[in-house]
């Protein structure tokens, strides 16, 4: 008998393919290294179980300590590629949270969350809410195991963060906490960041509107990534926090927020929307925004060892710090 062809059934550049017989072909992202006692950083990073269930891991990270119970901020990190790609043990990935840890002087629980499409959102939402669960164990008197945690973090002080997906995910986080709170977590979140946020929408503002192939790509991006069912594609609450039926924003589970743009960047305009947003609303906490100039998506992901990158960890680093 002749073989069947193997045919292209979904094509999302640059990101992956799908084909006819069901296999996902992962074009960028792969790469993993194994969790480090960094040198020069002084950073160890360490992997574990989140969840039996669904079997989502985090990558942990502690700083060099003055003392072995010596308190510092919970930082939850979640990594960006469009909902479909990369993990805490990308090397680009390993390498920034590292930086950001060193620099900030955290515990961070990097969260490997379910990718699209093997697991259509919302599950990568549903594991960043497990996540929080999953840290909220560790508090004092609680049955959380996880040494570096139990002896190590400040839960006064836990903080979200994530870029491009990571930093949506990070923002629809904060949102829930702020108005469906869980028993299951027994610690405030007292701010987030949010680098290069993937929000979205159907109707074009800024530059989107003067880079018609740009904004095709990034439109195949969420379509591709949009939950099974939803009606509302580009204006999906989920991409679209701006949106009509979207949480309201003054729902904001923490006190600050600071976002970082890209100039260059064609998701630059829906970031200051959303800072301008977030000021205008109801939400009593405090807003602050930083605009890296000639950069572009993720570009500190990129060029970790740039000027602009390590002042933009220097800034974010002083956010989780100040009193």
């Amino acid at each position: 008998m002749g073989s069947v062809s193997k045919e292209i059934l979904q094509d999302v550049p640059p990101y992956l393919r799908v084909y006819n017989d069901g296999t996902i072909e992962r074009l960028v992202g792969t790469e993993v290294v194994p969790p480090t006692a960094d040198s020069a950083t002084g950073v160890t990073s360490k992997d574990v179980l989140i969840s039996p269930k669904t079997a989502v891991s985090a990558r942990l990270y502690r700083p060099t300590l003055s003392s072995p119970t010596q308190k510092l901020p919970l930082l939850i990190y979640f990594h960006g590629g469009a909902f479909c790609i990369a993990s805490p043990s990308f090397p680009l990935y390993h390498r920034s949270v590292n930086n950001l840890v060193s620099e900030s002087r955290v515990i961070a629980v990097s969260v490997d969350y379910r990718l699209v499409p093997e697991h259509p959102l919302p599950a990568a939402f549903d594991d960043a809410w497990d996540a929080l669960r999953w840290a909220s164990s560790h508090v004092p008197g609680g049955t959380g195991t996880e040494e570096w945690l139990k002896e190590n973090v400040d839960f006064n002080r836990v903080f979200l963060a994530g870029d491009s997906a990571g930093a949506t995910i990070a923002h629809h986080t904060a949102i829930r906490i702020g108005t469906k709170p869980d028993p299951n977590i027994a610690f405030k979140i007292s701010g987030i960041i949010l680098i290069n946020p993937y929000f979205w929408g159907k109707e074009p503002i800024g530059s989107e509107a003067k880079d018609s192939m740009k904004k095709a790509m990034v439109d195949k991006w969420w379509q591709f990534a949009c939950p099974p069912g939803s009606s509302l594609g580009l204006d999906d609450p989920l991409i679209n926090p701006m949106a009509k039926g979207a949480p309201d924003l003054s729902g904001m589970g923490c006190s600050r927020v600071i976002v970082t743009v890209a100039g260059k960047d064609i998701l630059r305009d829906r970031g200051c929307l959303y800072y301008e947003s977030l000021v205008k609303s109801k939400w009593e906490g405090k807003a602050e925004m930083m605009e890296i100039d000639g950069e572009d998506h993720v570009f500190h992901i990129f060029n970790p060892d740039g000027d602009k990158a390590v002042n933009m960890i220097k800034r974010l680093a002083t956010f989780i710090n100040q009193q």
